[in-house]
């Protein structure tokens, strides 16, 4: 039994600010805290539970499966493994798709890595090099980290080593002349999700495209927060007209059950050879019969076309506030990924008074708050969570509220956001 006086600081170390919020239980776009409130949740656990709290269907598939069988490991094969990985192939497009399943984000970014550098290798043992973009996100383990363009997040961890070169996510030249013969990949996503909720032009994904096909490189798209129908369709490339080599999946692919996957396609998928990686946990029967059950429910519920619908809710409503508020400029997005932007520093302090209006949702940059609902959110939930944040925003803009440092008056970070 936990003792009444314990705190965070007794037994945790100390990688999270200060939870002002506990909560208890969940249900749909719900949650409950310990005091008995009620939330409206517009974050999903940073974009996870795509169906919302205590989804009935996935509840009973895992529940069905941990009662017949929870791991074996990947020295024998289980029947949810194999459907997921077909089921991912068939809404990608790619017959000729194979998958590899693991734990979490920065787990698929980590295989997606070995996998480049082995297809690299096959023609050269130098070319190993990897281009990605400025405020690309694609997790904190040592590789996944090296990738993403914070070097704020690199500094404390240094040497990360040379292999990888970050250009702005806005050049499309700059991508074109940072690719040659030593790069086995350019990683991206289609939206930046923790750089602030930004997509990238069509321009930049055609020169990642075509500097990829011109040296041999593998195109990756990191779909951790933006697959499995976050931008309406079931991936963010697929709302583009760029189509990649492989892809990163994590986050709302279970529900919350911790798993990730990558998928790769072409030269892409024959990378690999037996022995080059594995994972004790990846692709067990219990997390992928979550997947399974969440990739059955978008498609039977209808709900890429239900987020493409409630993203453009959203997104007016996200326009209509900034017409009324000299706070906010406006909205960015796709789906029901989107963030208001602010006129300045603001977002910590909007954050904080949303919950205290009990919404849930985060500043994923200082200028800019993150809304990601569940993807079969209500109308009318939408609605709600817009009345909620236009309250939050008049408080901030109150002559009490907060200053343009958008310090939080519970304590917490400012933009420590994802997870993995």
């Amino acid at each position: 039994m936990i003792e009444d006086q314990l705190t965070e600081d007794d037994v945790l170390l100390p990688t999270y600010g200060p939870r002002p919020v506990t909560f208890t239980s969940g249900a749909g776009s719900w949650l409950t805290a310990t005091d008995g409130g009620r939330y409206l949740d517009f974050l999903c656990g940073l974009a996870v539970t795509g169906l919302g709290h205590a989804h009935p269907v996935v509840t009973q598939a895992v529940a069905d499966q941990a009662a017949r069988l929870t791991h074996t490991s990947n020295l024998f094969g289980t029947r949810p493994v194999l459907e997921l990985a077909d089921r991912l192939r068939r809404t990608l497009g790619w017959d000729d798709g194979r998958a590899f399943f693991c734990n979490s984000g920065a787990e698929a970014n980590e295989a997606a890595l070995k996998l480049a550098r082995r297809h690299g290798k096959h023609a050269d043992p130098q070319k190993v090099h990897v281009v990605a973009l400025d405020k690309g996100f694609h997790g904190r383990l040592m590789g996944a980290l090296k990738l993403t363009g914070n070097p704020a997040k690199h500094a404390p961890f240094e040497p990360l080593g040379t292999w990888a070169t970050h250009v702005p996510a806005d050049d499309p030249d700059a991508i074109a002349a940072a690719v040659d013969d030593r790069t086995c990949a350019v990683w991206l996503e289609v939206v930046q999700g923790e750089g602030g909720v930004r997509p990238l032009s069509e321009e930049v994904l055609a020169a990642a495209r075509a500097a990829c096909d011109d040296h041999d490189a593998l195109l990756v798209v990191d779909e951790v927060q933006t697959g499995v129908g976050r931008l309406g369709e079931w991936y963010g490339w697929q709302t583009t007209t760029v189509e990649p080599d492989v892809v990163c999946l994590a986050k709302g692919l279970a529900n919350g059950l911790p798993i990730g996957a990558i998928v790769a396609r072409g030269v892409a998928a024959k990378a690999f050879q037996l022995g080059d990686h594995a994972t004790t946990f990846g692709g067990g029967p219990v997390v992928c019969a979550a997947a399974n059950a969440v990739l059955d429910t978008i498609e039977s519920d209808g709900l890429l076309a239900h987020t493409r619908a409630m993203g453009s809710r959203l997104a007016a409503g996200l326009e209509a506030l900034a017409a009324d508020s000299p706070l906010v400029t406006g909205q960015r997005g796709r789906g029901l990924l989107r963030a208001m932007t602010l006129s300045g520093d603001f977002a910590p302090a909007v954050a904080d008074a949303a919950l205290r209006h009990h919404l849930v949702v985060n500043a994923v940059a200082p200028d800019a708050v993150r809304l990601a609902p569940p993807l079969n959110v209500t109308p009318d939930e939408v609605d709600e969570a817009l009345s909620r944040l236009r309250a939050a925003v008049a408080d901030v803009a109150s002559p009490t509220g907060a200053s343009p440092t958008g310090a939080s008056p519970t304590g917490a970070a400012p933009a420590e956001t994802d997870g993995r």
